[in-house]
């Protein structure tokens, strides 16, 4: 059952230019927030169970604006194609890639297009142009390319207006086929909670996964989480270089791994009792263990020394800590309170990483979304 979207929804449509939804001309603008893994990851990718939810401190806008031909237009940050010299050109190239934005909303109306086509859904001639703005710190496991994606879709689905005629759990899909188009390899939990926003327990059973195509998404009251905090290096640039064989051992029916994912995923089963219950002795036990089940599969190496110090300075004073994703990012629980949270921010500062609490964003699902989840 899905819960009742707040007035300070994830995705907003924006009200400049005199938004009307019948008019022409009328600009659609829709966020996408970046997202924690709470519990369970990265159990996603092998049929497992996960918690997520939808992070309020950054995100990722849209703007869609009808025009007469088909624009993407460039960030003139995340896009930049003119430099000071060779050596400003190598220098960011090292820290953000060879790539911006502007390939993920191509890739995404590519996406879409087809799936709208596969489905005998009619889509009307006119023409758009395509922007887009993040504040998600890049490279740290935040999820911000799939925001960027999260977002586009939605302006789709909007000027569109096919929203009724798309499920909600399908879109999560399509946000994961249009990254992979870039050769992005990842699971479904972070688009499953930047579409549905709010606090989301996934179920990425072999049989759902087999039969539906997707797994089971359940929203849970964000009022359950304890108050949580963010912690994130100013410079991820030491985060793990070795690449994990952890998929290609479970593929190749390692006994360890299987055995260690599955444990994995029962912790989000555990600890979503443990919300419901309130019991956040075991929830920040849940925490740590989800960590030290991952540092074992990894290695930490692969992990990367910046981020395990993150987890451990975490611990050093009694919080609970565990990674946001696949590193990069660490989320903290305090369970003895305030004091603990003066002495969690004194280390932060001391190691040099950045700390603030989090912001939960409640569920985004409109009154049209949810109809298409209760239709199933």
């Amino acid at each position: 059952m899905v819960g009742e979207a707040n007035e300070d929804t994830q995705i907003e449509v924006s009200e400049e230019m005199g938004f009307d939804a019948n008019a022409s001309s009328a600009s659609i603008e829709h966020k996408a927030y970046a997202r924690v893994g709470l519990l369970g990851n990265p159990s996603d990718v092998y049929y497992g169970r996960t918690i997520s939810f939808s992070l309020g401190n950054f995100w990722a806008s849209v703007r869609l604006q009808p025009s007469e031909d088909l624009v993407f237009l460039p960030h003139p940050t995340h896009d930049l194609v003119q430099f000071r010299s060779l050596d400003h050109l190598v220098n960011r190239l090292h820290k953000e890639g060879y790539y911006g934005g502007v390939r993920l909303l191509m890739s995404i109306c590519k996406v879409f297009y087809n799936y709208c086509k596969e489905n005998n859904i009619d889509l009307h001639d006119g023409n758009f142009t395509l922007s887009y703005d993040t504040n998600i710190p890049r490279q740290a496991g935040l999820s911000g390319s799939s925001a960027i994606v999260a977002a586009a879709l939605s302006c789709l689905l909007d000027f569109y207006k096919v929203r009724h005629l798309v499920k909600v759990e399908v879109r999560p899909n399509l946000v994961l086929n249009a990254e992979k188009e870039h050769g992005i390899v990842a699971g479904l939990q972070d688009r499953v909670a930047q579409v549905y926003g709010g606090l989301v327990y996934m179920d990425f059973s072999k049989e759902y996964m087999d039969n539906l195509g997707h797994g089971i998404y359940i929203p849970m009251d964000i009022s359950l989480l304890p108050p949580l905090y963010l912690i994130y290096a100013e410079n991820p640039s030491d985060s793990g270089k070795v690449h994990s064989t952890v998929q290609q051992r479970w593929l190749n029916g390692d006994e360890f791994i299987i055995k260690s994912m599955v444990e994995v995923a029962n912790l989000a089963s555990e600890g979503r009792t443990a919300l419901l219950e309130k019991d956040y002795s075991k929830f920040a036990y849940l925490m740590n263990h989800n960590f030290d089940l991952r540092r074992r599969m990894f290695g930490e190496d692969v992990l990367g020394a910046l981020n395990v110090e993150m987890v451990e300075v975490a611990r050093r004073v009694g919080a609970a800590s565990k990674f946001t994703g696949s590193g990069g990012a660490v989320v903290a629980f305090c369970p003895d309170g305030p004091s603990q949270v003066k002495l969690l921010e004194d280390a932060c500062q001391k190691a040099g990483f950045i700390i603030q609490p989090v912001e939960v964003k409640p569920t985004c699902l409109s009154d049209i979304d949810r109809k298409t989840v209760l239709s199933n």
